[in-house]
């Protein structure tokens, strides 16, 4: 895929920033010596977690330059690596491994996750969480558009690989006998958004490169307006005329 794009990100700031809250507010650790925030992005989820935790040294890590650009600009003064998380391994004192939002786009991720938990000390922690929205209306139309134009072959790949997300069971089988403790849970949150175009643009930033940035400039185009079409026709809107994003949220802190 191409770069991604902070600013296209950044558009849902607070509603992206969200599960990050929900997410750190369930984190035992008092006074952790280092903090990774693997998936960075723009440094959103690590201004939190400098918050919490200042006196402990934080790193944010990503794989997207223009991301890691904003975080600098956003923090400066923290350490901000450009790193696939999949080649990476954690420093021997990292007590917090904290993932908003990356695991998703981690190939073989279960695997990846059990090396991480692995790699942490005793009491360490390792909390994340990911999307689990691919049944929702707006992924659902991402693969029927995808399948459905003159680009289904080029789309196939990506069409497919969008249908994978394990079950919380395999994640509870993968982690359990590397922890102490697990906790695994799902939050549903509801964004309020200003119209179907809102949500067009929200999953401009995410969701929708997969499949766009492998489309010529008027494909792209003619993929977006059919897009959009069903979008509108599925996403009605409230009294207000605003609509209602539905977006499940999958959990885990694990203990070690």
């Amino acid at each position: 895929m191409d770069d991604w794009s902070a600013e296209q990100y950044l558009k849902f700031e607070d509603e992206r920033t969200r599960p990050s809250r929900d997410l750190l507010a369930q984190i035992p650790l008092s006074a952790p010596r280092k903090v990774v925030d693997i998936g960075c992005g723009p440094g959103n989820s690590t201004e939190l977690l400098v918050a919490r935790w200042p006196q402990a040294e934080v790193i944010g890590i990503d794989t997207s330059a223009d991301m890691l650009r904003r975080a600098r600009e956003r923090l400066p003064g923290y350490t901000f690596i450009e790193v696939n998380v999949a080649h990476w391994v954690p420093p021997a004192d990292a007590d917090l491994l904290f993932a908003n939002a990356i695991f998703q786009w981690v190939p073989d991720h279960l695997r990846q996750l059990q090396r991480l938990l692995g790699a942490l000390p005793s009491g360490g922690v390792l909390a994340m969480q990911m999307p689990d929205n691919l049944d929702e209306p707006s992924h659902v139309m991402m693969r029927e558009v995808a399948h459905s134009g003159p680009w289904r072959e080029r789309l196939a790949d990506a069409a497919r690989a969008k249908d994978l997300l394990a079950r919380p069971g395999a994640y509870y089988d993968a982690l359990r006998p590397l922890c102490e403790r697990i906790e695994i849970w799902h939050t549903v949150y509801n964004h309020v958004l200003e119209d179907t175009t809102a949500i067009v643009e929200w999953v401009k930033g995410t969701g929708l490169r997969p499949f766009v940035d492998l489309l010529e400039p008027m494909e792209r185009k003619e993929f977006l307006r059919e897009y959009t079409a069903r979008v509108a026709a599925a996403y009605q809107p409230q009294a207000d005329g605003k609509v209602l994003l539905r977006f499940p949220r999958f959990f885990v802190v694990a203990i070690r």
